[in-house]
C-alpha cells in the first residue's frame, strides 16, 4: 500500500518515473491492440456492409434513371424525326398548292399482292373515294373507300391500279400499271421506238381528272426492247416512299372548303 502510494507520489511531481513508464507502455501496447482487435473487425465489417448496401442501393436508382432516360431519348429522337416528316409533308403542300389534309398510317393489308393501306382520317373530315394521295416525294395512290374515322387507299404499285402519267422531258402520255412489288411500276404501253430513256421523270398527266397534273410519280429504271412484240418492256421506281411514309396526303385538286361529316352517332342525335 504504501509503495503504491509512493509510486503515484513519484509518478506525480517527479519525471523518474517516466522511462519506465515509456517503456511500459511499449510493452502492454501489442497486447491492447489485441484486446481491441475484436471490436474493431466487428465495427469495421458492420460500416463495409452498410457501405456496400448504400452502394448497391444507388447503383440500381441510377440504373433505373439512366433506362428512363434512354427511353425519353428514343422518344425525343422519334419525335423529332417525325417532325421532320410533317415538315416536308407541309413544305410539299405549300409548293402544291392544293388544298389537303395529313392523315396518319394506321394499317396495311398484307394480302399477296394487294398494296392497301389504311389510314386515320375519314369522311367526317371530308375525305371521299377517287381523292390522290401523296407523300412529300410524290403521288402514293388514291381513296378507294372513306369512312366516318377512317380511308382505305389503293397504292400506285397495286397491280389494279393505273394511272395517267407522262414523260417530263418530252411531255409523252401514257399510262404506268402497278407490278405488284412494292418498288415497281410497269409501262406496258409503249412501242419500242418511244422517246424516253433511263432517268426520265414520270409525272401526273392530269387526263381522267382524278389526279391533278405535275405530281411526280417514278422514275425509268429501265428500257427493253422487243423487235419481235409491238410494246417494249419498261419499268419506273416510284419516286414516293411507299415502304417507309407514315404520314400522308390527301389532296384536294380545288378551292372548295373541306366538308366536315358528322360521326353516326352525333347523326342520330341530330335526328332525334
Amino acid at each position: 500500500m504504501l509503495l503504491s502510494f509512493a509510486l503515484l507520489f513519484t509518478d506525480k511531481y517527479t519525471d523518474k518515473l517516466k522511462p519506465l513508464r515509456s517503456l511500459l507502455s511499449v510493452l502492454v501496447y501489442p497486447i491492447q491492440y489485441l484486446v481491441d482487435m475484436p471490436t474493431r473487425l466487428v465495427q469495421d465489417t458492420v460500416d463495409s456492409l452498410g457501405s456496400y448496401d448504400e452502394l448497391l442501393s444507388e447503383n440500381t436508382i441510377f440504373k433505373r434513371q439512366q433506362l428512363i432516360s434512354n427511353a425519353k431519348l428514343l422518344k425525343f429522337a422519334a419525335l423529332e424525326k417525325e417532325n421532320i416528316r410533317l415538315r416536308a409533308l407541309l413544305d410539299s403542300s405549300f409548293k402544291l398548292g392544293e388544298q389537303v389534309l395529313v392523315a396518319e398510317l394506321i394499317s396495311v393489308n398484307l394480302a399477296p399482292y394487294e398494296h392497301v393501306v389504311v389510314v386515320n382520317k375519314g369522311s367526317r373530315f371530308g375525305v371521299h373515294a377517287g381523292q390522290p394521295v401523296l407523300d412529300e416525294n410524290g403521288i402514293v395512290g388514291q381513296v378507294t373507300k372513306a369512312l366516318p374515322l377512317n380511308a382505305e387507299i389503293i397504292l400506285i404499285t397495286d397491280p389494279n391500279h393505273a394511272i395517267p402519267i407522262q414523260v417530263n422531258r418530252n411531255g409523252l402520255h401514257t399510262i404506268a400499271i402497278g407490278s405488284g412489288q412494292s418498288n415497281k411500276l410497269i409501262l406496258p404501253f409503249l412501242p419500242n421506238n418511244a422517246d424516253i430513256v433511263t432517268g426520265d421523270l414520270l409525272i401526273t398527266s392530269g387526263l381522267g381528272g382524278v389526279f391533278p397534273q405535275g405530281y411526280p410519280v417514278a422514275v425509268v429504271e429501265s428500257f427493253v426492247e422487243q423487235p419481235d412484240k409491238p410494246f417494249a418492256v419498261i419499268e419506273a421506281k416510284p419516286t414516293a416512299a411507299l415502304n417507309t411514309s407514315r404520314e400522308l396526303l390527301i389532296v384536294w385538286s380545288n378551292n372548295e372548303v373541306i366538308p366536315l361529316g358528322k360521326l353516326p352517332s352525333e347523326q342520330q342525335s341530330d335526328s332525334d
